[in-house]
């Protein structure tokens, strides 16, 4: 029978999921292997959207006294009986994430982390109330969370101390050492960095870590997760005890992220077995420790609308969540060597880079080679394995992160076209005059000044040559372009209505194998515009000064011709 659970899409809250009757993916095996193999402090770095925030939750469920023991009722960890008599529902926790820390002055920034911060501390009023705490003790607990007009008043010195604070103060009431929790913990150095005050933020996260994280008497065990792994001179100073367990480790490996024997189940669930391999082929590709691991929060969405409309196609999620920035911010800041080796990702082949996985947001765009990094720290590169002298060698992980670097590139392109006006003004004038040795010389010069995103090894390979020039011919605001249109006897590629009201244009694109066969290629164009008369939709409309254009491609070189199809009327 169908599985009827609805699928978490958007649910980061593990009570919400388990009580709610949502599918869950179980990843408790963590908490074991957590306890078995713990530092003091934890640091998980992962790619966003890989279920980071939904881990912490369930962290936080499992530690916190007061818990709903049911909620772990048929998971992996309910079966260590031992395991959960010691630690299930046994400390308290101090659970925030900071993702939502932002602001366009540091200030601003400053009072959203005490916003985060006093509504945590808000949770434990029952302080107030404890026989086990000092007048003094409540007072400083008050002090965290203080309004005044609506606002908390918890000054920078207060906010510095706050969790090292909340965290004795919760000891001191339960006589436990307590659990701290802290989620995307580099997101507001990241926004820091973006709005020009990254040093004073790095100044207030140093003190807010180093206090509650180092030297603390108080503190069971923290757990932070991010997506860099953020220099620890930057941060982490003296801190000891302190395990990074990165994507390039095997700790841990397989609990963020769908294994692909879970995305079997979840799809055998819903009786979709038979879309695995488009789910592989768009999802998949990551590689965590030795463990092959797809993207959680693309299986789920689409798995969610294949269970209404098995015939859905698959989708990029990222580019539909995110900016995606850092790609944009990558191309634009790339050289021609650079944009040769993004045209080598593209094409779906590796390329080997030598990594930096410690960085400090201010390093990040020091060199070319950082952003690399950075890339594969977020998820837009992968690694295959490495060479002998320790280099990475890097894919694209899948075709979803192919279709964000291609959305780039062509958004790159029209701002290159927009930003060299000059060119491409001269190259419209030898279009629109039938100028084919000037045509042949700007697009030769465009296609050897881009990162090409075209995929010669496919038979559709033309289509990216048509999006390359339409993009081009779209750019002259006074044109008329249309593509594929059906005229005659077929589909002309490219029809262009010019701003003189005689003239038109009609283009045939024709894809070579090799570069000696530039020339037959477009003389097959041109034959292919008489034969078919592609020309007939501009005749209907009353204009007769036509030019016909066979134009073939190789990788990035051209060939051009040109003739006349009608005269004007005398």
């Amino acid at each position: 029978m169908t599985n009827n659970l609805m699928l978490p899409v958007g649910y980061e809250n593990f009570a919400d999921i388990r009580q709610q009757g949502f599918y869950y993916v179980d990843k408790t095996a963590l908490i074991e292997q957590l306890l078995s193999n713990k530092g003091m402090v934890n640091l998980f770095t992962r790619p966003r959207r890989f279920g980071k925030t939904l881990t912490m939750s369930m962290l936080r469920y499992f530690f916190e006294i007061g818990t709903d023991a049911k909620l772990f009722d048929g998971l992996y960890i309910a079966k260590n009986q031992k395991l959960c008599e010691a630690y299930l529902g046994k400390y308290p926790v101090i659970s925030i994430s900071i993702k939502d820390v932002d602001g366009f002055t540091f200030d601003k920034a400053m009072y959203s982390l005490v916003e985060v911060i006093a509504n945590e501390a808000g949770r434990f009023l029952y302080l107030l109330d404890s026989d086990k705490l000092t007048a003094e003790d409540k007072d400083q607990y008050r002090a965290m969370i203080s309004v005044r007009d609506g606002l908390y008043t918890m000054d920078e010195k207060i906010l510095e101390s706050s969790l090292k604070k909340l965290s004795e103060l919760l000891y001191k009431h339960y006589e436990k050492k307590v659990i701290i929790l802290i989620d995307e913990y580099d997101v507001p150095l990241s926004k820091a960095f973006n709005n020009g005050y990254y040093k004073e933020m790095v100044g207030l996260i140093r003190a807010l870590f180093g206090k509650a994280l180092k030297t603390n008497d108080a503190l069971f065990m923290a757990v932070l997760t991010g997506c860099l792994r953020i220099s620890k001179e930057s941060i982490f100073t003296g801190l000891n005890n302190f395990k990074v367990l990165s994507i390039l480790d095997n700790s841990f490996d397989e609990q963020f992220g769908f294994t692909e024997p879970e995305v079997k189940e979840l799809l055998a669930a819903y009786k979709l077995e038979e879309k695995l391999s488009e789910i592989k082929e768009w999802y998949d590709g990551y590689r965590f420790g030795n463990a092959d691991i797809y993207c959680p929060w693309d299986v789920i969405n689409h798995v969610d609308r294949l269970r209404v409309n098995s015939a859905s196609r698959a989708q990029s999620y990222w580019i539909n969540t995110s900016s995606n920035e850092l790609v944009k911010h990558f191309i634009d800041k790339a050289d021609k060597t650079t944009r040769d080796e993004i045209e080598q990702l593209v094409a779906g082949e590796a390329i080997e880079k030598n990594l930096r996985l410690e960085l400090t947001y201010d390093e990040i765009d020091n060199s070319i080679n950082n952003l690399w990094s950075v890339l594969f720290t977020t998820g837009y590169l992968t690694q295959t394995g490495m060479t002998d002298d320790g280099t990475y060698k890097l894919v694209i992980p899948n075709r979803e992160i192919r279709e964000v670097y291609k959305l780039q590139i062509q958004e790159w392109f029209k701002q290159k076209l927009t930003a060299g006006r000059e060119q491409i003004a001269s190259f419209w004038q030898a279009f629109a005059e039938g100028d084919a040795e000037a045509v042949e010389k700007q697009l030769n010069k465009m296609l050897s000044n881009t990162i090409s995103i075209f995929d010669t090894k496919e038979p559709s390979a033309e289509r990216f040559y048509h999006a390359f020039l339409a993009g081009i011919l779209t750019s002259n605001a006074e044109w008329g372009v249309l593509s594929n249109r059906e005229d005659g006897n077929g589909f002309a590629d490219i029809i262009v209505t010019l701003d003189d009201p005689d003239a038109g244009v009609v283009v045939e694109i024709k894809k070579a194998d090799r570069l000696t066969e530039l020339d037959s290629a477009c003389q097959r164009a041109l034959a292919q515009i008489h034969d078919r008369g592609y020309g007939d939709y501009l005749l209907n409309e009353g204009r007769e000064d036509i030019l016909a254009y066979g134009i073939a491609f190789w990788k990035k070189r051209c060939k051009v011709v040109c003739e006349r199809l009608k005269q004007k009327k005398s």
